[in-house]
């Protein structure tokens, strides 16, 4: 059962939030303040938090930014403030959507859903598939498993956010293909579910993939700058694994 924990310091809104959750099959957990939210990713290990940035003792931003330095939980933001640059700031800091308050509950199931859908791991069945399904460039400094979900620079792991994860794989399934801004909006997005007028947060997503995956994010190898158009993707696929 997918487990999902509500945090919001208004119990009447995780009531209704918890009733509509368990009639998808959800099991719930619910938090009413920022410390006992983090206490209970750790002992509940839910796989998406719904998160309110208004909490009474830490901020949900300070709770998002918190989780994301251990963890890639997806995060689906309830906010109050509906500045422009609130909002943003809850993407770049690492949540994967948001819903402004006051909301429709049936509106938040169809979000979890979405982002459920764009980031659950691989089934267990999927790991018999062959190991061709592995990208890898510039003779094996960068590969990318895609049933793994994993990341490596030379040896090393390195921890992707589920969008940054995203954009790095669809770039890198294509090449030298320029993507605009809008481009890899849409890619990171489930149909129906578009952050309207948010195509510069993406800048703020590939600084982000460069200062990880990038020897010298000044002068990167494989997030590159198109200027005026967008970005693609300059690595070198290895003649190995020539079959994506």
């Amino acid at each position: 059962m997918t487990r999902v924990l509500i945090v919001d310091d208004e119990r009447g809104i995780i009531e209704v939030l918890e009733a509509y959750l368990e009639r998808q099959g959800f099991e719930i957990q619910s938090a009413e303040n920022g410390v006992e939210a983090l206490r209970k990713v750790k002992s509940f290990e839910p796989d998406l938090m719904i998160l309110d940035l208004m909490l009474p003792d830490i901020s949900g931003e300070e709770v998002c930014r918190l989780v994301r330095m251990e963890s890639d939980l997806p995060i689906l933001m309830l906010t109050a403030k509906s500045a422009e640059d609130d909002r943003i700031n809850g993407i770049v800091i690492g949540a994967d959507d948001y819903v402004t308050k006051p909301f429709s509950p049936r509106e938040v199931i169809v979000r979890v859903q979405a982002i459920l859908r764009r980031t659950q791991k691989a089934p267990v069945q999927a790991q018999t598939q062959p190991e061709n399904g592995i990208l890898s460039f510039n003779q094996r400094h960068l590969t990318i498993d895609p049933l793994k979900k994993e990341v490596l620079v030379g040896d090393e792991l390195v921890t992707l956010t589920p969008i940054e994860y995203k954009l790095l794989t669809n770039m890198a399934d294509y090449p030298g293909r320029v993507y605009s801004r809008l481009d890899l909006l849409e890619k990171i997005q489930e149909e129906g579910m578009y952050y309207e007028g948010y195509e510069r947060s993406i800048d703020t997503h590939i600084k982000n993939l460069r200062k990880k995956m990038e020897v010298d994010s000044r002068t990167p190898e494989y997030i590159l700058t198109v200027f005026g158009m967008g970005y693609k993707f300059g690595g070198k696929k290895d003649v190995a694994n020539p079959s994506r």
